[in-house]
């Protein structure tokens, strides 16, 4: 009937199998790497002098400032930022055109999570055959107690996670006292849980299903492959026709007419994205080497050639031979453009960082009215000064403008000229300051003038051009 018709498949859960080797034994490795960075940075001390915050690493949000041990990214430096994300992003495009998707295999967020989740499932619950006979079980006292020890774990961690992500805009030595006393604010518990639920969800129930719809980086890696991309494949033309085999001394595959693969499926076991790689290369792939760890397992206890799943480039899978990948393997036109879109990313951003000024001044003019005509005939225009202090100490500056002849300098309705000689701005600050000039009516409606700031103790001088308006003769 037309009610019976099923439109989608049921999404099946995958059961990756536990596996020794060494692409396993360098994920563990870049996993604790991870962590190590993850959850000691916020520790970290950096000493920028008094009344500065000391933590190596603060996104400041009070103070609207990102600390990264000696770079100070204020508001106004946003390109920086950008300039990050632009420069990580071709730096992805230069790996994946190297080396696949080694990003997503081993350096990924959601891959080094879900690993870790997967390692706790294993530990409480038992390796693929154990936790796929438990969740077909029913539901009696050992399966409840498992399955509530692996998502108590799993919380922990999400909770773990979230509190090490919000000392990162915090101090972290005061947060954590302030944790351990009950001292929470609600912006800083609203993201505590909301990772710790993020965190949960994805990486213990989502899983692939991240890298295969969320993710859109599986979906445009074919653009940047070509056939010296170096990929996770499986060597067609030694492992075909595939059949089980049973080992014999003396006997090998190709005497009964078959390849090395011997349909143990160990390769699809393992595959955390529940894939087969022997059908080639596809898009869930995340190029994460436990396939290899496998067969080359298997192909030990059974003597044969390793190597029938390797890392290699296409051309060599083409030809059924594996050759060794050298410097000159990655010598082509994609690497040098990348790398010098890389280089001149980084060379803007460390010309900038280098010459990066500790003091902004900017100046507008008031619009509304442009200028004012006073009872004795003469002129006033009226300006807002911004000077922002990015130095940590206060800092005082004396005023003078140039471009206009008779003219006067005041702050609000007095004289002060005193004043206009000590502009005090306050550390890491921005001071504000709004004066008028007077002057004679002038022969054009518009006059260049400029207005000058010196810093009475190091005697930098930051000079703003801007007009001066009148009816003009």
């Amino acid at each position: 009937m037309q009610d019976d018709i099923q439109y989608f498949e049921e999404q099946k859960k995958i059961y990756p199998k536990a596996t020794k080797g060494k692409f396993r034994l360098l994920k563990w490795l870049i996993m604790l790497i991870a962590f190590v960075v993850y959850y000691g940075t916020p520790w970290l001390r950096y000493d920028r002098g008094p009344n500065v915050p000391n933590q190596a690493v603060l996104i400041d949000m009070v103070g609207s400032k990102a600390y990264f041990f000696g770079i100070e990214i204020w508001p106004q430096e946003i390109y920086y930022i950008t300039g990050i994300l632009i420069f990580a992003a071709v730096a992805l495009f230069l790996i994946t055109s190297l080396l696949g998707r080694v990003w997503c295999g081993y350096f990924c967020f959601q891959t080094i999570w879900t690993d870790l989740f997967i390692a706790v499932e294993q530990l409480v619950q038992g390796d693929r055959n154990k936790r796929i006979k438990l969740d077909k079980g029913p539901w009696t006292f050992e399966k409840i107690s498992k399955k509530f020890i692996t998502h108590f774990l799993w919380i922990m961690i999400g909770i773990a996670t979230g509190g090490a992500w919000v000392f990162y805009f915090n101090d972290a030595p005061t947060l954590w006292e302030n944790l351990l006393q009950g001292d929470i604010s609600t912006p800083v518990l609203v993201w505590v849980l909301a990772l710790t639920a993020s965190t949960y969800l994805m990486a213990g129930f989502a899983r692939e299903q991240v890298c295969t719809y969320m993710c859109p980086y599986a979906r445009f890696q074919s653009a940047m492959f070509d056939n010296k991309t170096v990929i996770i494949g499986y060597d067609k033309q030694a492992g075909e026709p595939r059949g089980h085999f049973k080992k014999q001394p003396g006997v090998t595959p190709q005497d009964k007419g078959q390849g090395y693969c011997v349909e143990c499926t160990a390769c699809v076991q393992v595959c955390p994205m529940g894939i087969d790689i022997r059908d080639g290369l596809q898009m869930e792939c995340i190029a994460c080497g436990l396939c290899i760890d496998a067969c080359d397992d298997v192909m030990k206890k059974m003597e044969f050639p390793a190597k029938l799943i390797r890392y290699d480039i296409h051309e060599n899978f083409e030809k059924g031979t594996p050759e060794k990948i050298t410097a000159k393997t990655f010598l082509r036109g994609r690497f040098f453009y990348y790398s010098a879109i890389l280089g001149v990313i980084g060379g803007i951003m460390v010309y900038g960082l280098m010459n990066r000024t500790q003091t902004e001044l900017h100046v507008f003019q008031q619009r509304n009215p442009v200028y004012v005509t006073l009872s004795d005939g003469t002129i006033r225009n009226g300006y807002i000064i911004k000077l922002l202090n990015k130095t940590h100490h206060d800092r005082h500056f004396s005023l003078k403008v140039t471009g206009l002849k008779a003219f006067n300098i005041s702050m609000g309705t007095l004289l002060t000229d005193k004043a206009l000689q000590d502009l005090e701005v306050l550390a890491d600050s921005s001071g504000q300051f709004r004066i008028f000039i007077t002057a004679p009516n002038q022969e054009q409606a518009r006059s260049l003038i400029k207005i000058h700031l010196e810093d009475k103790q190091t005697g930098e001088l930051l000079t703003y051009k801007t007009v001066f308006s009148s009816m003009g003769l």
